[in-house]
């Protein structure tokens, strides 16, 4: 057996490592799959860093950011598997939500109103909100950037952005240290449940199908042990389309809920699952379609023009300088390559194309794929722009007037 360490956080999408050791997936590729559960994407990330783990379960953003020197210590990382798409949801206090036009269900299914409501209730509020993010280097901080842009709020003049690991973020709810957060599940969940906080957003509806969670692995151990990483990614490509069976929810979520990986209550965990989200503590549940995706639709896929998304987000709010060099770096940190290679011959649906125009699919759609039929689902932004890798600073120039 091959020892491999994996860090990760208490969260719902840690769900594709936590299925491969407790599963037998790794096992059955001879991988003796250690987890190693962490606080803190800080944490996290320096335990990658300095190799006290092989793998991570990495917020997308955060392994560019490495990547890019903007991070800590700089050091190059890969990412050749995408662990979820979606799975994040913003909320915020009663008192902040009671300023809100639209109520619920209708707050969640308009993001777009709900974001001119949130600049509205803003002005009314008693003091500048304190939102909690997991990390300035997170898919939700850029979605949720990305959406307050989108109707006028400066991120850096409106708001306070706190950072605090996730699964602090209900206690800072309680103690009234921030007035709501963005996180992935449970977390959120446990908010409402616990009548500290409302839905405002979910992070589904703000970008279709959004990059979240990756496997990020330092790219000279990778290349050192090009077997060893084959032989992961079709333990954890089995383990992904097992998270994806509906049939296995309730199994996922109780072994999800044991203290060892996310410690919360199996129901609470498997309604996220199922894409059910509660959005007060006294309303119904309300479906929200592909609320969390582990495995369907290539998922799994490390798009390169998603990690040039992530790029071009990170130099429109100041966070990287724009160059050739780190566009390319940029681009180069999610590995297609690799991900081809060790599944090239397991059968999965893989598509024949490592860019895409993202946010330009409105409805599933048949793609060119190396094996079987692929069908990629909508991969919309609420506010129908379209990101052309190829044209990024085109891209960038339209937002021109938000910040």
């Amino acid at each position: 057996m091959t020892p491999v360490r994996a860090a990760f956080l208490p969260l719902t999408d840690s769900a594709v490592l936590v299925a491969a050791r407790e599963k037998g997936f790794a096992e059955a590729q001879g991988i003796d799959l250690e987890l190693v559960r962490t606080t803190s994407w800080a944490t996290l990330r320096d335990r990658l860093v300095y190799g006290q783990v092989q793998a991570a379960q990495m917020l997308a953003p955060l392994a560019v950011a490495v990547t890019l020197g903007l991070s800590q210590q700089p050091a190059a990382l890969s990412a050749p598997f995408k662990l979820n798409s979606n799975g994040n949801m913003l909320v915020m206090s009663g008192e902040f939500a009671a300023a809100l036009e639209q109520d619920l269900p209708a707050r969640l299914a308009d993001p777009l109103g709900t974001g001119h409501d949130f600049a509205a209730a803003i002005g009314l509020f008693r003091r500048k909100p304190i939102i909690g993010i997991v990390h300035r280097f997170s898919g939700h901080a850029l979605m949720l950037r990305y959406w307050l842009g989108s109707v006028g709020i400066d991120p850096e003049r409106d708001v306070v952005l706190r950072v605090l690991p996730p699964s602090l973020t209900v206690e800072a709810m309680r103690l009234g240290e921030i007035d709501g957060f963005i996180a992935g599940d449970p977390w959120p969940a446990a908010a409402i449940a616990q009548g500290l906080a409302e839905a405002v957003a979910i992070g589904a509806r703000i970008w279709q199908r959004g990059v979240e969670k990756v496997l990020a692995l330092r790219t000279d151990w990778m290349e050192a042990h090009a077997e060893t990483v084959d032989r992961l990614l079709v333990a954890l490509a089995a383990a992904a389309r097992w998270c994806d069976d509906p049939a296995n929810r309730g199994e996922l979520a109780a072994l999800l809920a044991r203290d060892a990986y996310v410690g919360e209550p199996a129901e609470l965990i498997e309604a996220g699952l199922a894409g059910q989200v509660i959005p007060r503590a006294d309303a119904p549940p309300v479906a929200q379609a592909d609320f969390l995706l582990f495995h369907r639709e290539a998922t799994a896929f490390p798009w390169r023009s998603q990690a040039l998304w992530i790029y071009s987000q990170l130099v429109r709010w100041h966070q990287a300088e724009p160059s050739a060099e780190a566009e390319v770096a940029a681009g180069a940190v999610f590995r297609p390559d690799i991900y081809r290679r060790a599944l090239g011959a397991s059968g999965e649906a893989m598509p024949g194309a490592s860019m895409k125009l993202e946010g330009a699919v409105t409805s599933p759609i048949g793609v060119g794929a190396h094996r079987g039929a692929l069908t990629l689902g909508p991969d919309r932004f609420f506010d129908g722009r379209v990101f052309d890798p190829e044209r990024l600073n085109e891209y960038l120039a339209g937002f021109s007037g938000t910040r």
